[in-house]
């Protein structure tokens, strides 16, 4: 197989991951099924949303949660997505959809990035069921009042909110009727 037949077989899966949920889990898990190598992308600091996670603890999260998956590396990046695909000489970028409003914005993204890396092609895969309704601001509005995560988020990500907001976030009621 040639040098560039190799890199056609690399994937990335960027993305903020604040924080890493299930249903990223399940996207990175597809991809890593049909590729054979996947690099998770975690953007630095994405500029159109302030993190809860530090970039360290998001990357931490990631590799514990994907430490048994041998095609999978965690990487930071903070350039262009596609300058990112680049250095890591794939030539596929793989996003999670889950409802209308993800089309739209990967509608948009997809056309900027075809304009400055003709040469990447973008994969979609529909989020599974169990998970369509999963997103990283919902878990995080829910663990800040002292909900429970666990069914949402790997265990390390759970294990970071219950020290976060043992009883919710400061100024929450602990008890509905106070």
């Amino acid at each position: 197989m040639s040098d560039d037949a190799d890199h056609r077989l690399t994937a990335i899966c960027p993305g903020a991951y604040d924080p890493v949920t299930l249903g990223h889990v399940d996207v990175i898990r597809r991809a890593a099924a049909i590729f054979h190598h996947v690099v998770v992308g975690v953007v630095r600091d994405p500029h159109h949303k302030q993190t809860l996670f530090t970039v360290e603890e998001r990357v931490a999260f990631l590799e514990e949660t994907l430490r048994d998956y041998g095609n999978v590396e965690v990487d930071v990046f903070s350039e262009l997505v596609v300058d990112f695909a680049r250095r890591h000489r794939a030539k596929t970028m793989v996003k999670g959809l889950r409802v209308i409003a993800d089309f739209e914005w990967e509608f948009q993204m997809n056309r900027l990035n075809q304009m400055l890396a003709p040469e990447i092609e973008t994969m979609y895969v529909m989020s599974s069921p169990q998970y369509s309704f999963i997103s990283s601001s919902g878990v995080k509005e829910i663990a800040s009042f002292g909900g429970k995560v666990d069914e949402l988020v790997p265990p390390p990500v759970a294990r970071r909110f219950e020290q976060l907001f043992p009883d919710g976030r400061p100024g929450a009621p602990v008890h509905p009727d106070e």
